[in-house]
């Protein structure tokens, strides 16, 4: 199996990748999003990694339209990588000497109390990628400079690691969604995603649409909601459950939003990730 993901090698989405596919998959990384996607329609790749949500920053909005508006591919599968950010040197690098801290913008943010309690006169320089930082820093070899990026960045590129777990919050996670031609066939663990816009905007047209779930005792994960593309104040409803389409109570389920609903495309259906693996790491919300 060929798995694309957003690149550069050394990324968390890399890390989605080897989770997902193994040491012994076969991986492409591609430079966009929307490359992505293209990349599993013309066949260059089998599936494709898309990050999704992150536990504290919330939905990745652009990628959520993406699969409103612009691809057919079904969620076949997902993943959740927890988020471990690295400070990496070169050899020789002491902590107290450094002067220059390299990472992705998002990454600066989610150090914040690391940074200020042991690198308070460091300045920021900002990259394009957590991993492309590492090779920067590495690249360079001046001891006066560091990178924060994931211990996959550190495998590939070497340095030395000035520290470890640098997060301010250790439950921190991105969940990944794997993108295919087809959905996943059942196995009796899973959750389908689909996007929902309403017939009227009226009081109760909400509960109209949930009023099902109950009816056939489905468990609701997630719903939030995202503006309609060229319609002022319409939005499309996200929702993900448990259950996979195949299942009879997941199709008398669709059958009875076909009523409230004007328009209903289901994402896909996929074994679900087990989040529990991760228990030691979501009992400790604080790290420093």
């Amino acid at each position: 199996m060929t798995i694309a993901f957003l690149g550069p090698r050394g990324t968390f989405s890399e890390e989605a990748a080897l989770l997902y596919g193994g040491r012994d998959g076969e991986f492409v990384a591609v430079s966009s999003i929307a490359a992505l996607t293209s990349a599993v329609e013309t066949g260059i790749a089998d599936v494709a990694v898309l990050p999704i949500e992150n536990s504290i920053e919330g939905a990745v909005n652009a990628n959520l339209d993406l699969l409103i508006h612009d691809t057919a591919l079904k969620m076949c599968g997902e993943v959740i990588v927890p988020v471990q950010h690295y400070l990496t040197g070169v050899p020789g690098a002491r902590l107290e000497e450094i002067t220059t801290v390299l990472s992705h913008p998002q990454a600066l943010g989610q150090t914040r109390r690391f940074r200020e309690r042991f690198l308070p006169n460091a300045g920021q320089v900002a990259a394009l990628s957590t991993a492309g930082a590492v090779e920067e820093a590495v690249r360079q070899g001046d001891p006066t400079k560091a990178a924060i990026g994931p211990a996959r960045a550190h495998e590939l590129y070497g340095g030395v690691v000035l520290a470890r777990d640098i997060q301010d919050l250790r439950a921190n996670f991105t969940r990944f969604v794997v993108l295919g031609p087809e959905d996943a066939p059942r196995t009796g663990d899973d959750k389908t995603s689909l996007g929902l816009i309403v017939k009227a905007n009226v009081p109760g047209a909400l509960e109209r649409v949930v009023r099902p779930f109950a009816a056939q005792g489905l468990q609701l994960v997630k719903i939030e909601s995202r503006p309609l593309k060229g319609k002022l104040w319409e939005y499309v409803f996200l929702i993900d459950f448990e259950g996979h389409r195949d299942d009879e109570k997941v199709q008398w389920l669709l059958n009875d939003l076909d009523e409230p609903a004007a328009v209903m495309k289901v994402f896909g259906s996929f074994p679900r990730y087990p989040a529990e693996r991760y228990a030691d790491l979501m009992k400790s919300p604080a790290l420093v």
